[in-house]
């Protein structure tokens, strides 16, 4: 065999061993404040103005997800009214911090009008004339094949345009069926796994927002499953994707319900309903200002499900009342099991503002000190 030869041959394996590692080593980058795992934050711009970038604890975070620039059939940006915060992308670059457009929109208009690459240059022009450093794209839910393929090609042309960016998806466990994660994985530095929203009005009995463990006491699993808790949806990712390219979520939001007493409770208006659930029986409630008050004092008390290792709240008289939410406790306890037990690359969070209660944020500090206590 001639030198050249044998030269081709190594350039061909560099290669080779290049595009299967180079994911991985995006995944791995030294982040802000050396923090040992990622801390990822999705902000939103209707928080403002009692939660605007001023508010933002940097320090404890290593990227931002700010939401929400959607994009038409033809491939052009829709900006919301209030958006842009020229504060936010400076202080957090101050920090080290990386912020990320938070997006989704027509997906199926693209496919059908072919405006791909359309889309991926507006998003470029965008991303260099407000100072962004990625993407973190949100699609609910991929259904065909040909919903899988756009959305590769979509990040891999992402991918080819800047390198540099930081790229990433969310995915609900129970769709991770839905997405090509062989594929992506080659595009993204990491999944951010959506573990929460198992109750909600779209359910029919008073579930965990977002269980650690999968209580079997929960009389109607199919709202959750597969991968209906932090264990079981690790599971599931774990199978395709290495651990240092995926993110665990958790909720610094939960739900209310107003016509149950007990976690499992069945909505009595759910016999009734078009879509036999509890529907305008159940709200969200943010942790900071509407959960954190009334842990066990204004005739609420807190329980802790001994399996799913998560709070809910009904009413000591036993009047109607039940409330699925995560406190500092089961946020620490979700961040050490998914960053230290399970080793995966971090954590992120829906959504900043829900933990604020004007003064501080328990719930992110219990994230951020879980974090670097694992790594002691």
């Amino acid at each position: 065999m001639s030198s050249r030869s044998r030269l081709l041959i190594r350039v061909a394996l560099f290669s080779l061993v290049a595009l299967m590692v180079l994911p991985h080593m995006r995944a791995q980058a030294v982040n802000a404040h050396n923090l040992p795992k990622r801390i990822v934050a999705d902000y939103v711009y209707w928080s403002k103005p009692g939660y605007s970038h001023t508010q933002i604890p940097y320090y404890q975070l290593t990227h931002i997800n700010h939401a929400g620039i959607s994009f038409d059939a033809d491939g052009s940006l829709s900006m919301p009214p209030g958006f842009i915060e020229p504060g936010l992308n400076h202080r957090a670059h101050l920090a080290g911090v990386k912020v990320l457009v938070l997006m989704g929109g027509d997906f199926a208009g693209i496919e059908s009008s072919g405006a791909l690459q359309t889309l991926v240059d507006n998003v470029a022009a965008f991303e260099k004339q407000y100072d962004y450093d990625g993407v973190d794209l949100d699609w609910e839910y991929p259904e065909t094949t040909a919903d899988r393929t756009l959305m590769v090609e979509l990040m891999a042309r992402l991918r080819r345009s800047n390198p540099n960016y930081v790229l990433s998806i969310d995915v609900p466990p129970w769709q991770g069926y839905g997405y090509d994660l062989k594929h992506l994985m080659h595009s993204l530095d990491y999944f951010n796994i959506m573990m929460y929203d198992c109750a909600g009005p779209w359910t029919a009995y008073g579930q965990l927002n977002s269980p650690i463990f999968w209580d079997k006491h929960d009389p109607a699993p199919w709202e959750c499953v597969p991968g209906g808790s932090a264990e079981k949806a690790i599971d599931i990712f774990l199978k395709a994707v290495p651990p240092a390219q995926l993110n665990l979520g958790t909720p610094f939001y939960g739900y209310e319900y107003s016509n149950i007493n007990q976690i499992f409770g069945l909505c009595p208006n759910s016999v009734s309903t078009d879509d036999g659930a509890c529907d305008n029986a159940v709200w969200a409630v943010g942790y900071g200002h509407d959960v954190k008050p009334r842990i066990n004092k204004k005739g609420w008390q807190t329980t802790y499900d001994p399996v799913a290792l998560v709070p809910y709240m009904t009413r000591a008289d036993g009047s109607d009342g039940y409330v699925t939410y995560d406190d500092a406790f089961s946020t620490y306890y979700r961040t050490s099991y998914a960053d230290w037990t399970r080793g995966l690359g971090g954590m992120f969070m829906w959504s900043l503002d829900a933990d604020y209660d004007g003064q501080s944020q328990d719930l992110l500090d219990a994230m951020y000190h879980a974090t670097i206590d694992g790594a002691k």
